[in-house]
């Protein structure tokens, strides 16, 4: 009798445990959007648990649950579907809805705080990164052109890698720079443009924001007015770039492994040119010379200023001197002695001078991370070979980034990014030109963009082959040939940069938490200036020159900061921010200038006769700059009904290199949105989204350099 029992017991335990197993499942199935496509990255969850997973490239998904239990797909920007599961369900295929009444872009704003796009009360565009990818432009700077209402790009040449000035919504200030501060991955980042001279001598450098691989780039947000940049203080007073690359962005990589390949190739070409006659050639008042001028004697023949007129200086057989054919050439281009060119309107004789350029693009990027989603990581590598419309221009760079993120135990995530770029820019030199010549250095453009329409300037030889020196059409070498300089001079430069962060985050409980980041932006940029003897003119650069130096800046930041949400009531919400950040910045400058070249085409210090001492932009050679800024901060952010928001934010700066170092930035911002507070005014062809905001910012910046220190300028002399 007991061992009939026992073999009962034991029958009914085996059924538990076989109804406990069965009713254990694995779900699967394919999220898709509103028409239909794969919807990566959506975020899969048991209700009331911690178990989940998110959907793949192709939008499929696996997860283990029980029957009884519900599935809770969410996904930004689309109506979160909760699913139950039963004792029949085996897949389970989603289609997710837009939420249209949210219209809840998530942006990113200060400090990588994300907020809805309908609770801001300031300006604030963002930039997908379909926008960024795939672009001919290399500089990320180039990209945002035409991207973001009122941001304003300039490019200082239309050179590839030629440096840009950014200005959003106007200038605030005349003296001072009004230039954005850029926030990568949360980073100060300096996008410095170094220069190599001056209006005058020219300034061929590129600016530091051309590091930057925009294949690499997962989205941009740019903050506009003081009430957007508070929490930036004097720093964020010009507005704020605001850009996250894919490895910063780690947390939203989809746990299946994915390798994306890019490649693109662009063609380039000169947009416009100036407008020239094609009735008068070389000359002054109809009478024919060799100048910078289209004011001498007409292409016709007969009528006023034709060039049978005896003062035209033009044979009776419309034709006119070789301008090689002159004494001081006649050993060197013997062939063009007493030899002739047609009086005529070359065609294209400046838009041959240009080539039509080539712009070679490859981004590889490697994502993925564990099924249970506690790490993640991504890979990217970048390459652009950009070979400008003007001969002897181009840009070369190679990005190297790695970013991930892991959740530790004891509710601690640890996230980092690290990215190394090498960029190689060169070109030939530009500078301030008018009618007569370029004033104060080579300028490619200027001594090409006034030739003549009579000569025919690709077939004319550019170099003495004896001496080397420049050879043009005026026979006192003042006009330098333009295709002398693209041979004989450049400007280079060689960056190599290091920039990245470390952040150590952790949840106090599912209001609180709090996170640490350091952050370096090291970039190391080599500049090199040189030009053959044999220039022309100015004088200076007839004898040759070799300008090297090295430009370092160096920024550390810190930034401590604890996060809040609240609901304080069934109807008011509350977010806030608190921190504290600490910068500091160091810029290096040193080098030498050489003149008197003395063996032709050898670029070394030592082949030049003497080293002076340069001076541009009242910058010497060699020169260090540094400071500190340390700041406290906060932001509150109430919410009513989710119609009403008010921002209130403000920050306190201290810098180092001042007496009265203490600057206070207050702001304040309110967003309303009466569709949703009136759902009534609502209709189908008439308003369906209404938003009124309206923000108060101030802000102000520190003086740079040291303006409370007297210098002393060392300039030691030799003495008999």
């Amino acid at each position: 009798m007991r061992t009939k029992f026992s073999g009962i017991l034991t029958l009914l335990l085996a059924f538990v445990v076989q109804l406990t197993f069965a009713q254990e499942k694995t779900i699967s199935g394919t999220v898709t959007d509103d028409t239909g496509l794969p919807l990566p990255g959506v975020n899969i969850i048991v209700k009331g648990t911690n178990t989940g997973t998110q959907s793949d490239f192709d939008g499929k998904y696996s997860i283990k649950t029980s029957v009884g239990q519900t599935l809770v797909f969410s996904f930004i920007s689309f109506k979160t579907v909760e699913m139950a599961v039963t004792a029949a369900t085996s897949s389970l295929n989603v289609q997710m809805v837009t939420d249209a009444e949210e219209l809840s872009q998530v942006i990113v704003t200060g400090f990588a705080v994300k907020r809805e796009k309908k609770a801001l009360g300031y300006a604030v565009s963002e930039v997908a990164a379909e926008s960024i990818e795939q672009r001919s432009e290399g500089d990320v700077a180039r990209v945002l052109s035409g991207k973001s209402s009122g941001v304003v790009i300039n490019n200082t040449s239309g050179i590839s890698g030629s440096a840009t000035n950014i200005n959003i919504r106007g200038y605030n200030s005349i003296s001072g720079s009004n230039q954005p501060l850029f926030i990568v991955d949360g980073v100060p980042f300096s996008n410095d443009t170094n220069p190599n001279g001056n209006f005058l001598t020219g300034n061929s450098g590129s600016s530091r924001s051309l590091d930057l691989d925009p294949n690499n780039i997962e989205s941009i947000s740019v903050l506009k007015g003081y009430s957007a940049a508070t929490l930036y203080g004097s720093e964020g007073k010009n507005g704020v770039i605001l850009i996250t690359t894919k490895a910063g962005s780690v947390s939203n990589t989809v746990k299946k492994t994915e390798i994306s390949v890019i490649q693109s190739v662009f063609t380039n070409e000169i947009a416009s040119l100036p407008d020239y006659t094609k009735k008068y050639g070389n000359g002054f008042d109809q009478a024919f010379g060799n100048f910078f001028s289209n004011w001498g004697p007409g292409f016709f023949a007969d009528g006023l200023g034709g060039y049978l007129e005896p003062s035209s200086g033009i044979n009776p057989d419309g034709t006119f001197p070789h301008p090689y054919s002159r004494a001081g050439l006649a050993d060197v281009f013997p062939e063009f002695q007493d030899a002739v060119l047609p009086w005529k309107a070359v065609p294209d004789h400046v838009k041959d001078f240009f080539r039509d350029g080539l712009s070679l693009n490859t981004s590889v990027n490697i994502a993925g991370g564990s099924d249970d989603g506690k790490y993640n990581y991504n890979f990217s590598y970048g390459r652009l070979e950009d070979e400008g419309f003007t001969p002897g221009n181009k840009t070369t760079r190679n990005n190297f980034s790695v970013g991930g993120r892991a959740i530790l135990t004891n509710k601690f995530t640890l996230s980092g990014t690290l990215n190394y770029a090498i960029t190689d820019f060169i070109t030939p030199p530009v500078a301030f030109s008018n009618g007569s010549s370029a004033q104060n250095g080579l300028s490619v453009f200027g001594d090409l963009f006034y030739t003549p329409t009579n000569l025919p300037l690709m077939d004319l030889p550019f170099q003495n082959p004896l001496t080397g020196q420049s050879v043009y059409y005026r026979a006192d070498d003042r006009i330098v040939n333009p295709n002398w300089i693209v041979n004989n001079s450049h400007v280079s430069q060689l960056t190599n940069r290091f920039f990245g962060s470390n952040m150590l985050a952790y949840e106090i409980n599912e209001n609180l938490n709090i996170s640490y980041r350091v952050g370096i932006d090291l970039y190391s940029e080599n500049t090199e200036v040189a030009t053959n003897r044999g220039g022309g003119f100015p004088a200076d650069i007839d004898l040759g020159e070799y300008t090297t130096y090295n430009s370092t800046n160096t920024i550390w930041d810190h930034n401590f900061m604890l996060n809040g949400s609240y609901s304080l009531t069934d109807d008011l919400g509350l977010n806030f921010t608190v921190g504290a950040t600490s910068k500091s910045e160091n810029f290096e400058r040193f080098g030498i200038r050489s003149v008197d070249q003395i063996v032709f085409d050898v670029f070394r210090h030592f082949n030049f006769r003497t080293q002076t001492r340069l001076n541009f932009n009242d910058n010497n050679i060699q020169n260090t700059n540094f400071r500190n800024i340390n700041g406290v901060y906060g932001q509150a952010d109430f919410d009513y009904k989710n119609y009403l928001y008010l921002n209130l934010s403000a920050r306190n700066d201290w810098v180092s290199s001042q007496i009265d170092n203490s600057q206070f930035y207050p702001s304040a911002s309110l967003s309303f949105l009466p569709s949703v507070a009136f759902p009534d005014i609502k209709s189908t062809n008439g308003i369906n989204y209404l938003k009124l905001r309206g923000s108060y910012g101030t802000s102000a910046g520190f003086a740079s350099g040291f303006p409370i220190s007297n210098t002393l300028n060392l300039n030691p002399n030799f003495f008999n």
